[in-house]
C-alpha cells in the first residue's frame, strides 16, 4: 500500500500496532526477496481482487452446500497475499507510485470489503441488514484513516491491536464456525448467533469511528489554536 504525497500533503507516518505486524513484516520481506521479476505490484493487486470475488462466491454459493465455504476460506488467503504484497513489493523494488498506488489500493480495498460483507449477507448464515451495518462501520473507520493521513500526516493501519490480517483470521474462524454449527435459528429467534457476532463487530467499528473522530477533532482544534 502506498501513501499520498505532494507539495501540500504532510509527511505520512504509518502507524501499525497490530499483534501480528512484526511477524507479518518479516514474512512479506522474505517473500518479496524471492518474488519472480514478472510478478508486478499491479498483478498482485488484481490477484487480491480475485480472492475477494472468491470470498463473495463462496459465501453466496453456500446456499447450495456448506462445502462452498472452503472457497471463501481460500479466497481470504488469496486476498491477503495480493493485498499485503502489492505495496510491499513496490517498496522492496523501489518502484513506488505514491498517488497512483494510494488511489488504486484503497479503491480496491473498498470494493473487496463490499464483496466480503455482501457475500456474507447473501449466505444463509448472516442477514443482509446485519452485514451492511458491519460494512458501514468498516468504511467509516476507513474514511477516518484516509482523512487522518491528509490532515495529520498519520496513516493508522490498526485499531485495538488488530489490523486487516487479524480481521481476516477472525472471519476465517467465523466461517469455520458456520461450517461446524450450521444456520439453524439460535436462542435469539430470527437473529442467529452469527448475526449477533457480526452486528456487535459492526457496532464496535462505528463507535471506534466516533471516538477517533472526536479525538482527532480535539487534537486539530488545539493545534490550530496554538
Amino acid at each position: 500500500m502506498s501513501l499520498p504525497s505532494g507539495p501540500t500533503a504532510p509527511p505520512i507516518a504509518r502507524i501499525q500496532q497490530n499483534v501480528l505486524a512484526v511477524g507479518e513484516r518479516h514474512l512479506l520481506n522474505w517473500l518479496c526477496a524471492r518474488m519472480p521479476r514478472w510478478v508486478t505490484p499491479d498483478l498482485l493487486t488484481g490477484f487480491g481482487m480475485v480472492g475477494a470475488f472468491a470470498i463473495f462466491a463462496g459465501y453466496a454459493a453456500s446456499n447450495w452446500g456448506v462445502d462452498w465455504l472452503w472457497l471463501a476460506i481460500a479466497g481470504y488467503a488469496i486476498q491477503w497475499f495480493g493485498d499485503s504484497m502489492d505495496g510491499s513489493l513496490a517498496r522492496h523494488r523501489k518502484i513506488e507510485r505514491p498517488s497512483y498506488g494510494y488511489f488504486i489500493d484503497h479503491s480496491c480495498d473498498g470494493l473487496a470489503t463490499l464483496l466480503i460483507l455482501a457475500g456474507m449477507g447473501a449466505s444463509p448464515y448472516i442477514r443482509m441488514d446485519v452485514a451492511l451495518v458491519a460494512l458501514a462501520g468498516y468504511l467509516l473507520l476507513s474514511i477516518h484513516a484516509y482523512l487522518s493521513a491528509r490532515v495529520l500526516g498519520e496513516f493508522k493501519l490498526s485499531y485495538l491491536a488488530a489490523g486487516p490480517t487479524e480481521l481476516r483470521l477472525l472471519l476465517i474462524g467465523l466461517t469455520i464456525a458456520m461450517m461446524m454449527l450450521g444456520y439453524a435459528p439460535g436462542l435469539f429467534g430470527a437473529v442467529s448467533g452469527f448475526d449477533l457476532f457480526v452486528g456487535i463487530v459492526g457496532a464496535i467499528l462505528v463507535l471506534l469511528f466516533i471516538k477517533q473522530t472526536l479525538t482527532t477533532a480535539k487534537r486539530l482544534a488545539l493545534t490550530e489554536r496554538r
